[in-house]
């Protein structure tokens, strides 16, 4: 699935390299030289993923990376580190300032590719294209289908793009209460200013495309905080 990737890389030849594999893989790359520029993008559209060079002029992407895991709103990006030290305190201190993974310079476009999917998957498993199975639903995001679990056999559900994308993140991020404005943020992206009601309209949608299914008590209204999804829901 396409993620938004910054790229923190000062080398021209090297970010070009990094920004085209990205394309190439069906993503959006932001670039950026220094952590300034850096945190000017960050500050307009929360990306997916971050991959940072180490030396960075000014300051240095472990400093950012550190900067990163102390304020609320950046504190969950997933971090990839690039740096040519490949020393074991150079890689201990690189995942200590709050890096996902380590990246040695050279490296591949496949090897950084496959890095990337795999801290998606460990860390924003909403933004892959991985099945997911829950409480009796089946959400295929490579196809863009929802089935359902019935007596009868499987239940095919018409779902929206915005009711789709609802229900991959409750999907993969079963049994805990998101408020409205954590759901905006993650489903329609914290650069998108859009009133709060707006998910209660699209939660009202998701479960009514799920009630021929039988799976609309999934989604659990939890007064004064949000919404959770429960594959142990009681059917109301």
């Amino acid at each position: 699935m396409a993620s938004t990737i910054l790229v923190v890389e000062d080398e021209p030849a090297i970010q070009e390299l990094i920004a085209v594999n990205l394309s190439f893989a069906g993503h959006k790359a932001l670039r950026a030289a220094t952590v300034e520029q850096a945190d000017t993008l960050i500050r307009a559209e929360l990306p997916d993923l971050i991959l940072l060079d180490w030396m960075l002029p000014g300051a240095s992407g472990v400093s950012f990376a550190r900067k990163l895991r102390t304020d609320e709103r950046t504190r969950d990006i997933p971090i990839i580190m690039l740096t040519a030290r490949s020393g074991e305190s150079d890689k201990i201190e690189g995942l200590e300032s709050g890096a996902d993974d380590y990246i040695t310079k050279p490296f591949s476009p496949k090897e950084m590719l496959a890095r990337i999917k795999a801290v998606l998957r460990r860390r924003a498993p909403q933004l892959t294209d991985d099945l997911v199975e829950v409480g009796g639903l089946q959400l295929d995001p490579a196809t863009h289908r929802v089935f359902g679990a019935l007596a009868s056999g499987p239940q095919v559900i018409d779902i929206g793009p915005t009711e789709f994308r609802l229900l991959h993140f409750f999907m993969t991020h079963t049994e805990r209460v998101y408020s409205r404005t954590q759901l905006l943020d993650q489903v329609w992206g914290d650069h998108v200013f859009l009133e709060e009601r707006t998910v209660d309209v699209h939660i009202r949608r998701l479960r009514h495309a799920l009630s021929p299914a039988q799976k609309e008590h999934l989604i659990e209204t939890v007064r004064g905080s949000g919404y959770r999804f429960s594959a142990s829901a009681p059917r109301g």
